[in-house]
């Protein structure tokens, strides 16, 4: 069964917020926490890119004109240092090319960011895992071999896989009816005839993988630039993925809560909002093996996907020759705009070594030959005469998605309910959250850990109270940047509270939430017919363009693909 992918595309220069700071807990839970004895925890809420990204919204001008020492010369400039941004300099690198510089953005890493609590329990602020890579994603087998990922036979049916990123069993729960269930479905505690239901969707699934349209091609492929284009499958574009299982007679309601659940999981919003073809092609897209693992294996590592940022900048400063760690080819900052000029590209950029308002920011400028906008369509939409392309923000922009990413130290692990074990990927049945990850679950130790990290995600779709109208969009983002950690806390912490209760706070210490308030592209009805996104994806000039956006799916793959295509492009 598929695994829960979050939003995975490299945000170099996300629209959110680098304010960081801390707020006490409410007075019904200081009380509670007085009470048994514990210190009321305090926690950090990151809001990465928000300062930097309101900043460039409401700036009148920007400096015409920098000093001579603020001018930096360099073949290839790539703005964005998420995913997109390092899978573009990671293949310049190995294709030989040494002279390019990557601006970081707000947040190196981007989605695919982590933290720690006390420099030794890592954990992820943003995609936690990544499935094992199907034969058409080339791209990802070749980024994986060469980060020692992939140990043996890279482009064969079964790669063999360094054993310790492969998910451990068990790898994943849900809580239904008070009791945890393995796997995501309750097809083991569901009516006969909603089990028969769960039965038949997965093997409709299954074909669904193997499909093809009248081009030759896979109906559902990843990247989406190689699947079908035959009208027979992209009309499925046209209705929602709850009209699709309706129409397929897939009424269970157990069914629909899963659904439901993966289509929030991977895109921020319910099945009645996301496009049916989006929706299948979460199950139907990926469709890798291995040699050492068993089907619908994935990867993952303690700190998430910020494993593989890790391990891409290592092997930049090999195949750039350059000493382990030095990384010349990065410099902090973002890019305030970009423009042609003569036979090259001009690049305004500005760092604020303090944070946004402690003082003005440094104020630089890139020229470059090229220049790779791996940034968030909205933040490019600021930055880069996307007009000039054929993309009109008005018209093209894709609806983004909010998240909260919460990690919550524990010392010692809370008392577990009737069924199976505490697993790696834990889902509450119809809950407003998405479940938790455990980051030490990777770790080989013959006892549990002393200590140990929850990683709980929840996209901003759902009201902030029970049977309240939810949010618009513009709502969620406004209610995320004013929230205190108190509210933000009591979001974060749905599931928790249903699994462990009370209980809970007996062994969490320290909280940190990480605020994505346009953490990836929400794939709505339609989304495939997106003229302003092909326009740029079409893009073969000077300025190229590289992120997840530009397929409208946010996964890490995705990100990689367009990184890896516009490097390619340039290297010729």
């Amino acid at each position: 069964m598929d695994r829960r992918r979050f939003l995975i595309a490299g945000a170099g220069a996300s629209g959110l917020g680098l304010l960081s700071g801390c707020d006490r807990l409410g007075d019904d839970t200081r009380r509670f926490l007085a009470g048994v004895g514990l210190r009321e925890p305090m926690p950090v809420v990151l809001r990465p890119g928000m300062a930097e990204g309101h900043a460039l919204r409401d700036a009148a001008s920007w400096p015409s004109t920098v000093s001579a020492q603020d001018e930096i010369v360099t073949d290839v400039a790539i703005l964005g240092g998420g995913v997109a941004g390092l899978s573009a300099a990671w293949q310049l690198a190995r294709g030989g090319l040494k002279d390019f510089l990557l601006v970081d953005g707000p947040e190196f890493g981007g989605n695919a960011a982590a933290g720690s609590f006390g420099g030794d329990l890592a954990f992820p602020r943003g995609a936690h895992y990544l499935p094992l890579p199907s034969p058409e994603s080339t791209h990802i087998r070749e980024m994986l071999a060469d980060t020692g990922v992939i140990q043996r036979d890279p482009f064969a049916a079964r790669p063999e896989f360094d054993e310790r990123a492969l998910v451990h069993a068990p790898d994943e729960r849900l809580f239904f009816a008070g009791k945890w269930h393995d796997g995501l479905l309750p097809s083991d505690a569901a009516p006969e005839q909603e089990a028969a239901q769960h039965a038949r969707f997965l093997a409709r699934v299954e074909q669904l993988k193997s499909a093809r349209g009248s081009d030759g091609r896979k109906a559902f492929a990843i990247p989406l630039a190689l699947a079908s284009q035959d009208p027979a499958w992209t009309r499925l574009d046209q209705q929602s993925m709850r009209q699709w299982m309706l129409t397929e007679g897939f009424t269970a309601p157990t069914l629909h809560t899963y659904v439901d659940y993966c289509c929030r999981d991977d895109y921020g919003a319910g099945h009645e909002l996301i496009s049916a073809w989006a929706g299948l092609y979460y199950f139907a897209s990926r469709a890798g093996h291995a040699s050492d693992a068993a089907d619908g294996a994935v990867l993952t590592w303690p700190d998430g996907l910020h494993a593989l940022v890790t391990r891409l900048s290592a092997r930049i400063d090999a195949h750039r020759g350059v000493k382990p760690g030095a990384q010349p080819w990065r410099r902090p900052g973002m890019a305030l705009q970009v423009q042609e000029q003569g036979r090259g590209v001009s690049v305004l950029c500005a760092w604020w070594p303090d944070g946004v308002g402690a003082r003005p920011p440094r104020i630089y400028r890139i020229r470059a030959r090229r220049v790779i906008c791996a940034m968030p369509l909205h933040v490019a939409a600021r930055v880069a005469p996307l007009r000039e392309f054929g993309f009109d923000p008005a018209r093209h922009l894709p609806p983004t998605a909010s998240w909260l990413v919460s990690s919550f130290r524990l010392q010692g692990f809370p008392p577990e309910a009737p069924g199976v074990p505490l697993a790696w990927d834990n889902v509450v049945h119809g809950g407003r959250g998405l479940g938790y990850v455990v980051s030490t679950h990777q770790l080989i130790r013959q006892a549990k850990p002393a200590a140990t990290v929850f990683t709980a995600y929840c996209p901003l779709d759902f009201a902030a109270s029970p049977g309240a109208a939810p949010r618009s969009l513009a709502d969620t983002r406004r209610w995320l940047a004013e929230a205190s950690a108190a509210e933000l806390m009591d979001y974060a912490t749905t599931d928790l509270r249903t699994v462990y209760g009370r209980a809970f706070w007996r062994h969490a210490d320290a909280v940190e939430i990480t605020v994505r308030g346009h953490a990836m592209a929400s794939p709505r009805t339609g989304f495939l017919g997106n003229a302003g996104a092909a326009a740029l994806r079409a893009a073969d000039g000077r300025i190229l363009f590289a992120h997840a956006d530009l397929s409208g799916v946010s996964v890490f793959e995705e990100a990689a693909w367009w990184g890896t295509r516009a490097a390619r492009n340039i290297l010729g």
